[in-house]
C-alpha cells in the first residue's frame, strides 16, 4: 500500500458519519413529531366524546359560544324553523361506501336568519330532490344534531374546486354555499349543523352521517420512527466497526 493509499484508510469518515448523524437526528425528530400529535389526537378524541355525551344546547347558546371564540364542534344542538328545499347545496361524499352526496338545506329561523343544515346521504342517482320527493318535510321542524365549523378557505390543494353552478360541492364554503342558495350571507349563522340520525320519511336524506371514530395511528409511526433511527444507528455502529478493522488489518502502525 502506498503513502497515500494508507494516509486514505487512516482518515476518519467524517462524511459518512455526519450524513447518517443527520439521518438518524431526522427520524427521531419525526418520531418525537408523532408523539406530540398522538397526544394531541388522544386530547381531541377525549374533547369530542365529552361534547357528543352531553345534552343538546339550544341553538342561542352555540351561537354565543361562537361568539364568544369558544369551539363549537360537536357540540349537541337544537334548532327549530323550516326547510328551504329549494336551496338545498349538494356535497359530494362517500357514505358506507357509496358514492353519493350529503343534502345541506338552509332551515330558515324564526327571526328570518338561516342555518345550513346537513340533512345527510342520499346515494349518487338521488341528487335530485324529485327522487326523494317525501324526504323534503314542509313546515316547522326541530331538528337535532352536532353543530360544525364552517372552513376560512379550501383545506387542501388537492381538492377540486367547488362549482356553484352545477351545484357541487367538495369542500364546506359556507358564504359560496350561500350566495349560490341566493342567501344573504349575513343572515346565515356562522356554522353548520349535521342532522341526526332521526329517520326521515322515505329514507332520504339519511342522517347520522357525522364521523365520529377518528383514525389514530401516531403511535404506530411514532414507533416506525424511532425504529427506523434504531435500525440506522446499529447499521452504521456496525459500518464503522468493519472499517476500524479494515484500516487496522491495512495500517501495520495502527496495530495494538
Amino acid at each position: 500500500m502506498s503513502a497515500t493509499d494508507s494516509a486514505k484508510a487512516r482518515r476518519f469518515p467524517w462524511i459518512t458519519t455526519v450524513l447518517a448523524a443527520v439521518a438518524i437526528a431526522l427520524l427521531l425528530a419525526l418520531g418525537t413529531w408523532q408523539v406530540q400529535r398522538l397526544a394531541w389526537k388522544e386530547a381531541l378524541i377525549e374533547t369530542i366524546d365529552s361534547r357528543i355525551a352531553s345534552a343538546p344546547k339550544p341553538l342561542a347558546a352555540i351561537e354565543a359560544m361562537h361568539a364568544e371564540g369558544g369551539d363549537v364542534d360537536y357540540q349537541p344542538a337544537q334548532a327549530t324553523g323550516r326547510f328551504l328545499h329549494g336551496s338545498e347545496r349538494h356535497f359530494f361524499a362517500t357514505f358506507q361506501g357509496q358514492s353519493g352526496w350529503y343534502v345541506y338545506t338552509p332551515l330558515e329561523l324564526a327571526d328570518g336568519r338561516a342555518l345550513f343544515v346537513n340533512r345527510g346521504f342520499v346515494p349518487y342517482d338521488r341528487k335530485d330532490a324529485a327522487t326523494r320527493a317525501e324526504g323534503q318535510v314542509a313546515g316547522d321542524v326541530v331538528v337535532t344534531g352536532l353543530a360544525r365549523n364552517a372552513l376560512a378557505a379550501k383545506p387542501s390543494s388537492l381538492l377540486p374546486d367547488n362549482e356553484p353552478a352545477n351545484n357541487i360541492y367538495y369542500w364546506k364554503d359556507l358564504g359560496g354555499m350561500a350566495s349560490s342558495a341566493g342567501l344573504d350571507a349575513a343572515s346565515v349563522l356562522p356554522f353548520f349543523l349535521d342532522a341526526g340520525p332521526a329517520p326521515n320519511p322515505g329514507g332520504y336524506p339519511a342522517g347520522g352521517v357525522t364521523m365520529i371514530e377518528m383514525p389514530n395511528s401516531h403511535l404506530q409511526y411514532a414507533v416506525t420512527w424511532y425504529g427506523l433511527a434504531l435500525a440506522l444507528t446499529g447499521v452504521f455502529a456496525v459500518w464503522l466497526a468493519r472499517w476500524r478493522r479494515a484500516r487496522m488489518a491495512g495500517d501495520p502502525a495502527s496495530r495494538p
